[in-house]
């Protein structure tokens, strides 16, 4: 998988189209991802004793990876990811300026 925790995505389908966000959870079995600020979803509290008051709680909920592209900072677009060993090192690359992400 070329996307990990804490990188930077451009959502490329769905509602959040153009979004840029960090993610901040990898599910690679499900390959899916929650990235900060896309596809809120909301999760509706009942009530549990009879003064306290029911909540309504955000959360952002995991979208396919498909629908994201890594984001070259250099570029300014979303780019796909290539990788180059350096020094016995294996590191991802834009594939686009083949700058180091």
């Amino acid at each position: 998988m070329k996307i990990k925790k804490n990188d930077l995505v451009l959502v490329i389908s769905g509602r959040d189209r153009g979004k840029k966000g960090k993610i901040l959870q990898v599910f690679p079995r499900e390959n899916k991802a929650v990235i900060e600020g896309v596809n809120k979803r909301f999760k509706h509290l009942k009530a549990r004793r009879g003064k306290e008051k029911g909540e309504r709680i955000e959360f952002n909920a995991p979208i396919a990876l498909a629908n994201a592209m890594l984001f070259c900072p250099k570029c300014n677009k979303g780019v796909r990811a290539g990788f180059k060993v350096e020094k016995d090192k294996k590191i991802r690359i834009c594939r686009k300026c083949k700058e180091a992400i």
